[in-house]
């Protein structure tokens, strides 16, 4: 089976807050050949790193709720509940990422980070990938307002649940981003590990109030 492509031109048609590219390319087809030439825009978001932040002592999870523009006319409304996400900047492992977006949107301080898995946002039409992960952290006292990035527009508030009641909320329609969906399902299938193998080890850092 062929893998073969040409990229005939390549150029930025758009390079504001995101980037769009459009290529010219031709690639082979599964019956043999060549395609004709195409013509295909791709959005430049940069990539990304999740992570669920799980509480194995209470059994419970760290979810952020903030305003997203791209629900906004979805029907299920433009606030969401979502895992701790970043895109990952020149220079930064996306654990790096995951350890900063964790204090700048929840001021949580995370354990070890367990990969969850590595996958294509949206690959018909951008190059973006998320690498997600879960990792420990102590949810006791922590604050539920005033989180995020002043600096970019952020407004960000915590929940706190139950781990039963976050992986149920999707099967309810509370939680619509892929995600959230993604780690809470993984949660599901590891949850009982994840304690077994977090819950009588090392504390976390304490993220309450000295």
């Amino acid at each position: 089976m062929g893998r073969d492509f040409e990229i005939i031109t390549r150029e930025t048609v758009y390079d504001g807050f995101f980037r769009v590219s459009r290529f010219t390319l031709r690639h082979a087809l599964f019956a043999g050949g060549q395609s004709e030439t195409l013509i295909r825009e791709r959005f430049e978001r940069g990539h990304a790193v999740g992570v669920l932040p799980y509480d194995p002592w209470t059994d419970r999870v760290v979810l952020v709720e903030q305003f997203r523009i791209g629900a906004l006319e979805s029907g299920l409304g433009p606030w969401l509940l979502e895992t701790v996400a970043g895109i990952v900047e020149p220079g930064e492992t996306p654990e790096d990422v995951a350890r900063r977006e964790s204090l700048e949107e929840a001021d949580c301080r995370l354990g070890e980070l367990v990969p969850i898995t590595h996958y294509l946002v949206s690959p018909g039409g951008t190059s973006q990938t998320v690498h997600l992960f879960c990792a420990p952290v102590d949810s006791r006292d922590l604050r539920l307002e005033g989180h995020g990035n002043p600096a970019e527009g952020e407004d960000i508030r915590l929940h706190v649940l139950p781990a039963e009641e976050a992986i149920a909320m999707i099967g309810e329609g509370g939680i619509q981003a892929a995600m959230p969906i993604i780690a809470l399902q993984w949660l599901a299938l590891n949850r009982a590990s994840l304690r077994d193998r977090w819950r009588d080890g090392p504390q976390v850092p304490y993220n309450g109030p000295a």
